[in-house]
Parts: structure tokens; sequence; C-alpha cells
């Protein structure tokens, strides 16, 4: 153990979060640069905005070098003047002219052109980057903090809510529960399961409002015969899809519930009220809360 601590210290590799756990990939380079364009998209936008910025500084720093290479190239350009020749690459790079300098040599129009090209395509890609992150499809859907599990018609049933933040539609929408557990076979060798949690409705025509993901723990249950002490690392994870009408995207969300997240013997609040008016609300305020 205690090589294997030397052997990675200092070192860092690629990982990725599932719920609260995080799992390191030993083998796999931290970045795939042949998968340039997924890496771009899963950049945080601090760092896709940084990105973008140095590589465009760098560009231009390379550009201006190559000016520099002929003196005279650029007209109203001081000889040998990096700064002249960097804001004469920005402006050339964005095809922006001031008037003031221009290229006058084959060298620096063989240059500004190549540079033109280059900002041509550069920009057009950077704007499809901008244009993928903005229309990716987002659920602005809202999970209980915790789970409950109480009787319902005499069973025992994990219930947990959600609810559509965005005040449209979301059609077809499909629910699916899934509990994660280790398990020890009888070689006792050590899986991670995933066992499908039946749920008593799993789609719903329209997805307005809220919604409670209800699983019967019958004999048929993963979850049947087992004690609150007995979950240990057990996870569920709820997963949501469907059709927003408003982006027409499939839209997805999910959350995770892990063992002191589950509440037995206790039930939501009600969050269903009628106001002075008659009119039928939802109370935004107690959707998180339970009771005995």
């Amino acid at each position: 153990m205690l090589t294997e601590k030397r052997r990675f210290r200092g070192l860092k590799y690629p990982s990725i979060k599932i719920g609260r756990s995080r799992y390191v990939k030993l083998g796999l380079g931290r970045f795939d640069w042949s998968d340039l364009y997924h890496l771009l998209l899963n950049l945080s936008w601090p760092r896709f905005l940084a990105f973008a910025s140095g590589f465009f500084v760098l560009v231009n720093v390379l550009f201006a070098l190559a000016y520099l290479v002929q003196d005279g190239g650029i007209e109203n350009a001081r000889n040998g003047s990096f700064t002249d020749a960097f804001f004469f690459s920005v402006e050339t790079i964005a095809t922006v002219g001031y008037g003031a300098m221009r290229p006058i040599t084959l060298f620096s129009h063989i240059v500004s052109t190549v540079e033109i090209l280059t900002g041509m395509l550069g920009f057009a890609m950077v704007t499809g980057l901008m244009f993928a992150r903005f229309s990716r499809p987002t659920a602005r859907v809202l999970f209980s903090r915790v789970a409950t599990i109480h009787s319902v018609n005499g069973i025992p049933t994990l219930i947990v809510r959600a609810a559509n933040r965005r005040h449209n539609l979301i059609l077809q929408a499909s629910v699916h529960a899934t509990l994660l557990r280790h398990e020890t076979t009888a070689e006792g060798q050590v899986f991670r399961r995933f066992r499908d949690l039946k749920l008593v409705r799993d789609s719903t025509p329209v997805f307005a409002l809220s919604l409670s993901v209800m699983h019967p723990i019958d004999k048929d249950s993963p979850l049947y015969g087992i004690e609150p002490e007995q979950l240990g690392d057990a996870t569920i994870i709820v997963t949501l899809s469907g059709f927003d009408e408003t982006s027409s995207q499939t839209v997805y969300a999910q959350k995770f519930y892990y063992a002191n997240d589950i509440h037995w013997g206790k039930r939501f609040a009600d969050i269903i009220i009628t106001l002075p008016d008659g009119q039928q609300a939802i109370d935004f305020t107690r959707f998180h809360d339970f009771a005995p």
C-alpha cells in the first residue's frame, strides 16, 4: 500500500464524480487531446473563457513574431517593435483595419493572409463551441432533499418528490429509480450492483407541477427486509427525462439519495393548498418538509 501511495504521489489522474463518490481512472491520460471538442464542452465557463482568451493571445504572439522576421513589412510600424506587431496581428486576425498600419511587402502580405484564414476558421470554431454550450438541453427539476419511507395502503413505500421549476410543460416524462449497493458473493467477491426499483407509476404524459415517485417495498423489492442500519453504503439514484415543449429537446435530471437521506416512518408535508379565491396552488416553501 505504501508503494502504491508513493507511485501516485504528486500525479494527477482523470476522475469522475458519481453522486458524492469520486473515482480516479488509472491508466488513462488526464486530457484526451484527440477528443478536444468534448473536452472543451465539459470545461466550466471560467476555464473555457480563460482557454479561449489564452489561445487568442498565443496565436497573436506567434504571428507578431512572424511579422518581426522582416523589418519594414508593416507600414507605420516601428522596426523591431513587438507591441506594434502584436496589435497589428490583433487587427488582422479580427479583420478590423483602422488604416494606420498595413502590410507593404510580399512576406507581410503572405503572413497576413495566413493569419486572416486562421482567424476566420478560429472564430467559426469558437462560435460553434459557444452555441453548443448555450444550446445544451437542461432541466430545471427540483428534487426533494430527502426521501421518506412510510406505509401506503398497508405497504411500506419509498417516496421522493420532484417538481418542474420552469413555468412550462415536460411532455412524456419518465422516471427511473435504481438501488446501487455493494454486494458480496458466496465466493467472497464484492460487486457494485444496480437493482431496479419498480415504481407505482414510472411515466406521466404531462409534468407541469409536482410528482411523487413511489416504490412499494414488497417481496419483490431489493429493499424488502432491510432495516435502516443495514443500508450502509446503499445509494438510490432517481433519474427523470422528458420532452421540453419550449426548447423541443429531451431534458434529463437526476438525484442521489444516501442512507442518511432516507427518513423512515416519516411522510412529506402536504403542499397542495387552496387559496382564498378558490384557486389551487403549490406551496414550494414546504416542498422539503416532512412530518411523522
